[in-house]
């Protein structure tokens, strides 16, 4: 069966933040949301070289090649990260988190590094497709549970030392809805309502917009982004970029 996308993205500065460290992108076939880090040198301008990278990946591909373009996407990305780095001191030690999303057919490829995420909502069940690079959701894994702070354990900073992303190749059908989004949103806003507002709200423009008033409304204190994006049955794909900074 022939798929298409229609997604719509927006993005808001928050109630405490001064500037907006995140980057996000919604293509024909690349869906892409990146968290500069707070607290670090230029954020945003992590976050933005590294969606200005994945952007010039955004081409069909066929289904096989769908984690080699992305995986080579990301890497480059970092070897992006790394050349302003190297040209410009004032930006030694940005880093960014990275969830992006490259289809092809009835396959996607889904890719996380850090604490962003991934949500594909089928038949009115919200499943994570990512899984935050945390040091307490490793340590957990590993059958122990300190008490640590959720201090990112991996995301993009240009080093060339293992802090790649992790890339699942999965099966799109008809009807799915996939969020994409930093952890602005998903760190304030419960699944359950995250859950609630994707389920209840048709149009990806306005679904968008509510996620970031439910946001807005407990308080905002992080940059938030969001794409959410519709599969569909036929050719006609529309791709919407709502700014939610109004």
């Amino acid at each position: 069966m022939s798929l298409a996308i229609e997604a719509a993205l927006g993005t808001h500065v928050g109630l405490k933040r001064k500037r907006n460290e995140d980057s996000g992108y919604v293509g024909r076939r690349l869906l892409a949301v990146a968290d500069g880090l707070g607290g670090h040198a230029a954020g945003d301008v992590a976050s933005t070289t590294v969606i200005d990278t994945l952007k010039r990946h955004d081409r069909e591909v066929a289904p096989e090649d769908l984690a080699t373009t992305l995986g080579h996407a990301i890497f480059d990305a970092g070897d992006a990260l790394r050349a302003r780095a190297a040209g410009d001191p004032s930006v030694t030690g940005m880093g960014t988190t990275l969830v992006a999303v490259l289809w092809s057919g009835n396959r996607a490829v889904f890719a996380n590094v850090g604490d962003s995420r991934i949500y594909r909502l089928r038949d009115g069940q919200l499943l994570g497709f990512s899984e935050d690079h945390v040091y307490e959701r490793l340590v957990f894994d590993a059958g122990t549970v300190p008490d640590l702070p959720p201090k990112l354990a991996r995301f993009l900073d240009g080093r060339a030392d293992g802090r790649s992303p992790d890339l699942t190749v999965r099966e799109l059908k008809a009807g799915d809805r996939l969020l994409l989004c930093s952890d602005g949103l998903s760190g304030v806003v419960d699944q359950e309502d995250i859950r609630d507002i994707l389920a209840s709200v048709n149009d990806p423009n306005e679904t968008v917009n509510r996620l970031v008033q439910a946001t807005l409304a407990r308080g905002a204190p992080d940059n938030v982004t969001a794409i959410v994006a519709d599969i569909q049955s036929n050719q006609n794909s529309n791709c919407r970029s709502a700014d939610a900074d109004e």
